[in-house]
């Protein structure tokens, strides 16, 4: 800093040809920066850059922070470090946005007096670019310079009165520019929704045979009269599928949308010389806002006068520490420069007044949202798993039916009747009520996560938050509270514990012990926060004020009687503000004490006040101060430094009544007030504390076998130590292993650490190898990011086969939560953009709440994987039942409108029912590994895939992907069965658990589905022979139906092998009863299937088959709809079902159900012995002592 300070001084600017970084192009495939020198030329506005590619940041520190992180984090290569150092040598600027790419970019340079009265605005629009993107320079410049190129009179001496810009300037500014507001995200139209939710393949199938239905009814309307009834069923089914999840979507949405901030925000300008109160939205850049504490500042303004000002800039960079705003800067980086302030920011102390210098969505608030604008959101894991079931599904349905359109002439020559059969093959396969099931399946999960204050915008997110491998977390507002807090008192050469629950290295706190009264009293009277009201009580009040002063106060209430009593008692003659320079803040109070009646206090830098101390207080006494305290106060500086915390000290010295009497007055400029020879007090230290259950629901995460890792803007050493108090983080490092076995860096190898701490510097010039052995790490800190970083941690997590989970609340996560698999985002303390990219919001911040999600995700998939193992194991006995009539033949067993009774009718009700489902075991679900693990030979898989995808075209022009036709992208998945690396990839052994495998297959189309298709035979052909209809009659009659129509109204009398004659009558009566049967057996049959899915990892028997008491009522409605459909006389007819049929038939279905679980106890016997269920290692060193017990985990 001090090697830059020589040139900032004097506010370098352009004209001194200062280089200007302009843009940096970030691609899939590669990151080009470009840089333009600009030596020489005069501009008078700023550049406007307009490319077709994304813009991003930089963030790189300045050169002395950058010279801290090497040693912060030697754990990249020495090679990487110059890259980054050569790198940070540029001076960085911000970019973010999509443009489209003009013909020619010019600098504003040449403009005349009228021209840049309006066009020096950097908001100035082209009709040729989508949005603006400029670049950040004006921080590089002095006052008068920054006046002078938006032609705005200001007083740099006196800035109140400066005169800004006139009105006629603002209105025609406004109106070329537009208003100082972000683009609000492009929202879809409600119908343009529903059609989405309504062309997914399984609708698409519904719909199509409900089509096919109505073109036989067109052909034949005299025997298809049914099929108007069926065509109305398959498209009300699919319309039906869409509104469900219509319907939840926008549900999801009007909620999101009522809390989102919709307030007009107010500020105070200065215009024609007068300060006056406007809303932010009419802003225009040149205008003169006035900033103070408690303010949002509402544009990006360039800072020219200022009065002891900090802004709170966690929102968009993650730094939890107030930012000093002065009207001089020594950085390069805009995002660290002293004299900017950013839209959105919040003014925690001071005031000060500064020049718009961008507004609406050329602010970095407006670039970061940008950025997420740009990025597209992944499908999640169950999407995606389903799509690829559903075609699966799809392929083997329209093959079959096309196969056996065709097979069915050799046995009917009627096309009407084959296409009949083809579409009850169709209807066969495809389980109809799957997509309702599943939907409805999820609403139930996400009203339960509801319950706990999760907001689930996408319910699909409900169980993507289940199968996560890596949950990526911000640190400041999420893992801890975004509220300094007080931790450890040293005083009377006494160390303490604030909390008073803790009590280890500390003495136990006790208010009334000597010095922390001394403590408390600094503390609330040495102070210039406030409060936004004063006629609530103190814990309703909110603090307005720096984040130190603020955890200050708030620690010196809980220890008084009454707070106001004790500031109105002492009351304030004269104070210094704390300052950079000086590092110290100085009061005097009407305190009267043995001396006099007026007693000073100092507070600030350690070092700045015990330089200042002559004694220390011991008691009640002061004594001086020797080595021997100096050593004592550096072992606890030391020992409040290591764990991360901001440490204070504090003074006092009672003034003399003859030197200094009650009314003497002390004036700053003469210095008439002691300025040496303090009573060191002691010191204080204040950490941004974890928030409580954080520790616990970290270490539950990393026990269900979820690497938790933290991505934030704030400082290394401040993440580390946090991260060492939460689970977060157990093992060495490489530097501490170094440190601790005194051995060179270089010689720690990989393989002998675990930990690592990765600064936003070496970001940029990680090679994929860096990556590689990051992501190899267990745990994980990546400190001083910026939203660009975020956002390529996430995509580089994506590429090895995580399923990232992403939690923040600031501007600067939205990039990074919207790309991430799920999103989630915190209600009270997030931003608006933040909630728009989240697909998951916590409602009371509470991120223990993630924990609790995670487990109803892992629930809520092992209850949809039973539900659809349950719902497809009737489709093997409908499938070959239907085959029996083509292939033997067989009069048809089933027809479509029982097929589809049996889909949307009793399965429905007992489907649902898994919903209420339990865990097989209290704490098994968080005991076994992600269903996705990511491992070596997973990552080597899925590289594998992604060269086998379409082959990215590059264009030798521009350099840039080019995106693939739709055509393309059909043609090669077209080819890709074609290919044996498709088959290979399809059939190769994993450790992955997905929604519908081989197991779920195997059960339900082979296994179960064979027994069930036996047992519905069985019934099928002995209630035919009730009648005398032997299975070789009922074989003879359906190879002589066209000649003799049997079975059908006009059927002619049939003489058995018996010799008995079976008539009309009788033959309409056996099939009325023997489809009957079929319909029954199949039910009743999966009535005993839904037990038998519920065991997993148990017998189908015992207590855990009664816990659901929804599974019998899902029973009992199923069953009864079953009834009426076969023992009500109308609906005979319209099912083509009979009342006659006898109960006793019911005893086969039943006993083939028995067979069912008995196979189920077997089965579950010997997977126990060849295939036992592998939990995950125990961790060792988790501290799961919730976090209000202790503080910090003890090394």
């Amino acid at each position: 800093m001090s090697g830059e300070s020589e040139n900032s001084t004097s506010g370098p600017s352009v004209h001194q040809g200062t280089h200007i970084e302009t843009i940096t192009v970030e691609t899939v495939e590669q990151e080009t920066e470009i840089l333009q020198d600009v030596k020489e030329k005069v501009i008078d506005a700023p550049t406007v850059v307009q490319t077709t590619e994304m813009l991003t940041t930089h963030t790189n520190d300045n050169s002395q922070s950058s010279d801290n992180s090497k040693k912060d984090n030697p754990e990249i290569s020495e090679k990487s470090n110059n890259e980054v150092n050569e790198a940070a040598s540029h001076t960085p600027r911000i970019q973010f946005t999509e443009q489209e790419k003009p013909n020619n970019v010019k600098p504003e340079a040449n403009l005349t007096t009228e021209e840049s009265a309006t066009s020096s605005s950097p908001n100035k629009k082209e009709p040729k670019a989508k949005e603006k993107n400029i670049d950040i320079d004006e921080h590089l410049h002095t006052p008068e310079e920054i006046s002078e190129r938006y032609h705005v009179d200001i007083n740099t001496y006196k800035a109140a009165d400066s005169r800004g810009l006139s009105n006629n300037q603002a209105k025609k500014l406004l109106e070329e520019n537009g208003p100082n507001v972000l683009t609000p995200p492009k929202k879809k139209h409600p119908f343009v929704k529903y059609l989405e939710c309504l062309l997914t393949l399984f609708n698409i199938l519904l719909m199509l045979a409900g089509a096919l239905m109505y073109i036989l009814y067109g052909i034949d309307p005299k025997d298809n009269q049914s099929n108007t009834y069926l065509g109305a069923i398959f498209f009300g089914v699919a319309f039906l599928n869409a509104f469900i999840e219509f319907y939840q979507l926008q549900k999801s949405a009007a909620i999101l949308e009522s809390f989102l901030n919709m307030i007009p925000q107010q500020c105070y300008v200065l215009r024609e010389g007068k300060l006056s109160q406007i809303q932010a939205s009419t802003l225009v850049c040149g205008d003169i806002v006035f900033i103070k504490m408690g303010d949002k500042i509402p544009a990006d303004l360039f800072i020219f006068s200022a009065n002891d000002m900090k802004v709170d800039n966690s929102s968009l960079t993650g730094e939890s520490e107030p930012q000093e705003r002065v009207k001089t800067n020594t950085h390069k980086n805009p995002l660290e420069a002293t004299n900017l302030c950013f839209n959105g920011s919040l003014v925690v102390s001071g005031e000060g007044y500064g020049i718009v210098i961008r507004t609406g969505d050329a602010t970095v608030l407006g670039q970061i949202a940008g950025l997420t604008a740009g990025e597209e959101k992944n499908k999640s894991p169950l999407a995606q798993e389903i799509d690829k079931f559903v075609k699966i599904i799809a392929t083997i349905a329209i093959f079959c039916g096309i196969i056996f359109f065709g097979i069915g002439f050799t046995v009917v020559d009627s096309v009407t009747l084959n296409v009949a059969f083809a579409i009850s093959v169709l209807v066969a396969w495809v389980p109809e009520g799957l997509p309702a099931t599943v939907t409805i399946l999820l609403t139930i999960a996400a009203k339960r996560m509801a319950a706990q204050n999760v907001l689930v915008k996408d319910l699909q997110g409900v169980e993507t938050l289940g199968a996560i491998t890596l949950l990526a977390t911000d640190k400041t507002g999420t893992l801890t509270r975004n509220q300094m807090t007080v931790t450890y008192i040293w005083s009377s050469l006494n160390l303490y514990s604030a909390f008073r629950h803790m009590q280890s290295e500390s003495t136990p706190f006790d208010p009334n012990a000597p010095g922390i009264q001394e403590i408390i009293h600094i503390s609330s009277l040495c102070s210039r926060a406030r409060f936004d009201r004063t006629d609530v009580p103190f814990a309703e009040r909110a603090i307005l004020g720096d984040a130190t002063e603020t955890g200050l106060i708030r620690f010196a209430a809980q220890n008084v009687d009454d707070y106001d009593e004790l500031v109105n008692k002492y009351p304030k003659v004269f104070e210094i503000p704390f300052n950079s320079d000086t590092k110290l803040a100085l009061t005097i109070h009407k305190k009267k004490h043995n001396k006099g009646d007026l007693t000073l206090y100092i507070k600030g830098a350690p070092e700045k006040v015990l330089k200042l101390c002559s004694t220390i207080l011991s008691g009640d006494d002061a004594i001086p101060l020797t080595e021997e305290h100096k050593k004592k106060y550096e072992e606890v500086y030391e020992f409040m430094a290591s764990k991360g915390h901001r440490v204070l000290a504090f003074a006092q010295l009672l003034l003399p009544s003859d030197q200094f009497p009650e009314n003497f007055e002390f004036k700053k400029d003469e210095k008439n007030y002691p300025q040496g020879d303090y009573c060191f007090v002691g010191l204080t230290s204040l950490e941004d504390p974890p928030k409580h259950g954080v520790r616990e629901a970290i270490g539950k995460c990393r026990r269900a076998g979820i690497r938790v890792m933290m991505v934030t803007g704030d400082h290394p050493l401040t993440a580390e130590s946090i991260g060492r108090k939460i689970n977060l983080m157990l093992s060495d490092t490489k530097q501490l292993i170094a440190q601790k076995t005194g051995r060179p860096i270089d010689t720690i190898h990989e393989n002998e650490y675990v930990a690592i701490v990765i600064h936003g510097e070496q970001i940029d010039s990680l090679s994929d190898h860096d990556w590689d052995n990051i992501f190899s790490k267990e745990e994980i800190i990546f400190a001083r990011t910026s939203p660009r970083h975020k956002l390529e941690i996430v995509k580089r997590a994506q590429s090895l086969g995580h399923i990232v989970g992403v939690t923040g609340d600031g501007v600067n996560d939205s990039p990074a939560l919207k790309k991430a698999d799920l999103g989630i985002a915190m209600n009270q303390s997030g931003s608006d953009v933040s909630k728009e990219a989240a697909a998951m919001i916590l409602m009371d911040d509470n991120f223990a709440s993630t924990v609790k999600g995670i487990e109803e995700g892992r629930l809520i998939f092992s209850n949809l994987r039973k539900s659809i193992q349950y719902t497809i194991s009737h489709s093997t006995p409908e499938v070959v039942v239907s085959l029996l009539f083509v292939v033997v033949p067989i009069p048809l067993p089933l027809p479509p409108i029982l097929i589809l009774v049996v889909d949307l009718g009793f399965e429905l009700f007992i489907a649902l029912s898994y919903a209420w489902d339990r865990p097989e075991s209290k704490r098994g679900l968080m005991e076994l590994p992600p269903r996705k693990p990511v491992t070596d030979n997973s990552i080597e898989r899925v590289r594998r895939i992604a060269l086998n995808r379409t082959p990215t075209i590059i264009d030798p022009e521009t350099g840039q992907p080019v995106t693939p036709s739709k055509f393309s992208l059909f043609w090669h998945s077209l080819k890709k069965p074609f290919a044996k690396s498709w088959w290979s990839e399809l059939f190769e052994s994993t450790d992955e658990e997905l929604l519908v495998d081989g197991n779920v297959l195997s059960w339900s189309y082979i296994e179960i589905g064979v027994i069930e298709t036996i047992g519905a035979i069985v019934a099928y052909f002995a209630v035919l022979y009730r009648y005398d209809i032997t299975p070789y009659d009922a074989r003879n009659m359906q190879h002589q139906v066209s000649q003799y129509n049997y079975f059908l109204p006009n059927a002619q009398t049939y003489t058995n092998v018996h010799g008995r004659e079976i008539t009309r009558d009788i033959q309409l009566k056996a099939y009325a009863e023997a489809q009957s049967i079929v319909y029954l057996s199949i039910m009743i049959q999966q009535m005993f299937n839904l037990f038998a899915c519920k065991a997993r990892y148990r017998y189908p028997f015992g207590k855990f088959m009664f816990s659901n008491p929804r599974n019998f009522v899902g029973l009992f409605f199923g069953a009864a709809l079953g009834m009426c459909i076969v023992y009500i006389p109308p609906f005979n007819i319209a099912f083509g079902t009979s009342y006659t049929l006898s109960p006793l038939y019911w005893l086969i279905p039943i006993g083939f159900g028995v067979l069912i679980l008995v196979y189920t106890s077997v089965r579950i016997a010997l997977l126990r012995r060849l295939r036992p269920v592998q939990r995950n290692p125990e961790i060792l060193g988790l501290n799961m002592n919730p976090t209000v017990h202790s503080v910090e985990r003890k090394a």
